[in-house]
């Protein structure tokens, strides 16, 4: 008798029966799903890759095919808020794609690449070290020059999109170690950073801690502070995330903070993990818990506060955009909305097929720039379509997707994070400079 192949899992977490069997493969998830949206391929839909996890488990072992269903998910959770039976897919996938992170090796230019990737973005002064020439890359004109003449067009894939996300950069300003209240102090808050956010949207930090301060809190900016492990836990990168997410928690614990304040969608869902990441660690796994119960999306904690600071008008039509991991993930859908309709002369329109992820997710549009880039003019056309003429959404990644895409089709937007909208509403001045 033949030995069967050993199964696609090993017994580290390998995807919970129980929670597959919640699936009832009623179909709700696939409208919800971009890529069964894209393709219409039932084993690229969320129901598909369940069924790949069962036979998974029944012993079928890992291919080619199977992992690059599993890649293609974008993790964008779309399926979890339209689930009926309340699918955990956001577990399944997570702990699927760790496993296919240990067991399962890419082809050796896919290994490069993702290497290549996670040396440089889980990195904030690695990161900041590539704003200078960036800059000068951008002030010679270099990179308008590129686009006219479509040499941009013939880089490879990953490049080409990495070009042509880059935002423009602003001046960064080195923010102090605590900002005070304006006036009677109501929480003390510990604010992360981050990664492409520190380094490339330094003025949603800054604006960050100018709103917390105006609404009465003292702001507290650790040093040293590194990435939270978002981009590794979605991408299965287990021990890397759980390397990152203690240093954090012992980070703000020595901060000594009321809440822990995220301004970055994909950031603020996976600490908001954390306690599921560190449930096997003995020494943090409690500390996780309480990080958790401590953290906080900005737009989250102002609602929870309420208003202080007086909204001077802003007379602009925005449409806003749920970022995946901020709407899907986290849940947070009025308080950002609530925040930019208290906003003297703002009118707030919505986008059509909202919950569509942009395409972004990551490093998704980095791996899979083909399915991203469709995605992201799909969402860039709907956004136009409102005639708004600015997009607010709550994350970089977000903001440079639809960015790239809005440009490519030749439409005119500006594009904001909620919290550089608010700080100007509080304190009076102009969104932006010209």
């Amino acid at each position: 008798m033949s030995q069967r192949p050993p199964g696609a899992f090993d017994d580290h977490h390998p995807p919970q029966r129980d929670l597959l069997k919640d699936c009832v493969h009623c179909g709700f998830c696939l409208p919800s799903c971009p890529t069964y949206v894209l393709w219409g391929e039932e084993m690229d839909s969320p129901r598909g890759r369940l069924h790949l996890m069962n036979t998974g488990l029944e012993g079928e072992p890992l291919s080619a095919s199977m992992v690059g269903h599993f890649d293609a998910c974008l993790g964008c959770m779309a399926c979890v808020s339209a689930c009926p039976s309340g699918v955990r897919y956001d577990t399944l996938i997570a702990d699927t794609r760790a496993q296919v992170q240990r067991r399962y090796e890419r082809p050796r230019r896919e290994r490069l690449l993702r290497a290549a990737i996670f040396w440089l973005f889980p990195y904030p002064r690695r990161l900041r070290a590539l704003r200078g020439p960036l800059a000068l890359y951008q002030r010679s004109g270099l990179d308008r020059w590129l686009r006219r003449t479509g040499l941009a067009d013939r880089l490879p894939p990953t490049l080409r999109v990495m070009e042509s996300l880059a935002p423009r950069l602003t001046r960064r300003q080195r923010l102090p170690q605590r900002v005070p209240a304006a006036g009677r102090r109501r929480a003390v808050v510990g604010m992360l950073t981050g990664c492409v956010q520190d380094a490339l949207f330094p003025e949603v930090n800054a604006a960050t801690a100018r709103v917390l301060a105006a609404e009465g809190c003292d702001v507290v900016i650790p040093r040293g502070q590194g990435c939270c492990g978002a981009l590794s836990q979605h991408m299965g990168r287990e021990d890397e995330a759980i390397s990152f997410a203690r240093a954090l928690i012992e980070c703000f614990e020595a901060a000594g903070v009321d809440h822990v304040v995220v301004n970055a969608a994909g950031c603020g869902s996976a600490m908001k993990d954390y306690a599921h990441l560190l449930r096997d660690d003995p020494d943090y796994a409690q500390r996780a818990r309480a990080f958790v119960e401590r953290t906080r999306d900005v737009s989250e904690l102002l609602v929870e506060l309420g208003p202080l600071a007086p909204r001077h008008p802003l007379e602009l039509t925005v449409a806003y955009h749920d970022a995946c991991h901020l709407g899907h993930a986290q849940g947070i859908r009025s308080q950002p909305r609530q925040l930019l309709r208290a906003i003297p002369g703002l009118t707030l329109t919505e986008i059509a097929e909202a919950d569509l992820c942009c395409g972004s997710a990551g490093v998704y549009n980095l791996l899979h720039p083909g399915p991203a880039t469709e995605l992201g003019d799909r969402k860039a056309r709907n956004v136009l379509a409102t005639g708004a003429s600015v997009l607010v959404t709550a994350n970089p990644g977000c903001l440079m997707q639809i960015a790239a895409s809005a440009r490519r089709l030749g439409g005119q937007l500006r594009l904001a994070h909620t919290v550089t909208v608010l700080d100007a509403s509080i304190h009076g001045v102009a969104l932006w400079e010209s």
